[in-house]
């Protein structure tokens, strides 16, 4: 096993680490957007790539599971019922909002099937670090993250076969090996490797982040030059699909967790669980099961919900500086500014 870090250490990384979350997530949507516009306007030269979406998608689940670590699973024993909340909203709420959506909009089959796999899959990996930047309840997250991922390979083809099985055939079966071969296995590793290397791994946390960054920008950049054609026709019907199904999923999350009555921190962190899934995951199946246009939703979806994560970030980050003056007030306590110039 790996010594044990200094106290000074684990600290410096941990700092390292949120730095460069914060720089990968405020530069996320940017890359995401650049990624799409490179599929769409050049789909001859980068339609080839779709080849290799499995890869960049065990990449992505791979760097995920580095970043785990035992404590992040012991949360389920001390906290289990707000992680219960999570996961259940998380394959209750998104993919019955799909459905809805699907109704409502009267979608073709091979779009209707999209929106659904995406509200079928497991929560995103960027929901932790928009979670941190919204002052939620990140070792929460993480491991709301970790389960719903942990249970794809049951829920995320049974919720498909049980939602769109009318609309185009679904093989349950393979698509659950599927998840398997692409999530299970790969997040399997990343722990091991963590717990087997642990001090090599910690200087490297730093730029993880990106690995997911560039693996999603990939898998979109493949899904989107697969359907450019298709995106001229439906792109801004399924950009509101898309929309309001991360919207609501925002909405309906955090109101799940204070129906409960958890605190601020807690429905906060389920709003962005819920509301943000692994759409890399919806693409790359709906690519592989069905079709390159049926991929369309959860690429769209790739580059929205990190956009629609950062304005929440910045409403919640207002909401918790009116607090913090209202208790402030409330105590009687006299102003950053006053304090100075009393000094």
């Amino acid at each position: 096993m790996a010594p044990a870090e200094s106290d000074n250490t684990v600290p410096q990384t941990r700092n390292a680490e949120d730095r460069s979350a914060r720089v990968a997530v405020t530069v996320f949507p940017v890359i995401i957007i650049a990624a799409f516009l490179v599929g769409f306007l050049f789909p001859e030269q980068t339609v080839p790539l779709a080849a290799y979406t499995n890869v960049a998608l065990g990449l992505i689940m791979f760097a995920m599971g580095i970043t785990l670590t035992i404590p992040d699973f012991a949360l389920i024993v001390k906290r289990p019922l707000p992680i219960l909340l999570g996961v259940v909203a998380q394959y209750v709420i998104m993919p019955g909002i799909a459905v809805v959506l699907v109704f409502v909009f009267q979608l073709p089959a091979e779009l209707a099937i999209g929106v659904i796999l995406v509200g079928c899959a497991p929560g995103g990996t960027s929901s932790n670090v928009i979670t941190y930047l919204a002052k939620g309840d990140v070792a929460l997250s993480v491991t709301m993250t970790s389960v719903s991922t942990l249970l794809a390979p049951i829920f995320t083809p049974l919720l498909t076969l049980w939602l769109a099985g009318t609309l185009l055939p679904v093989d349950a079966g393979a698509m659950a090996l599927s998840i398997v071969q692409l999530v299970l296995i790969p997040i399997v590793a990343g722990l091991l490797v963590r717990w087997l290397l642990r001090s090599l791994i910690d200087r490297i946390l730093p730029i993880l982040p990106w690995i997911s960054v560039l693996g999603i920008s990939y898998v979109v950049i493949a899904v989107v030059s697969g359907s450019a054609e298709r995106i001229v026709e439906a792109g801004l019907l399924v950009l509101l699909v898309v929309v309001l199904h991360n919207g609501f999923g925002y909405l309906l999350g955090y109101f799940a967790a204070r129906v409960f009555r958890y605190p601020e921190r807690v429905a906060r962190t389920t709003a962005v669980e819920v509301g943000m899934q692994n759409s890399g995951l919806a693409a790359t199946l709906a690519a592989a099961h069905f079709s390159p246009v049926a991929a369309l939703p959860a690429a769209v979806f790739s580059v929205w919900h990190n956009i629609s994560g950062g304005l929440l970030t910045l409403f919640f980050r207002y909401r918790s500086a009116r607090a913090e003056k209202r208790a402030l007030a409330a105590a009687g306590d006299p102003s950053p500014g006053t304090r100075a110039s009393e000094g």
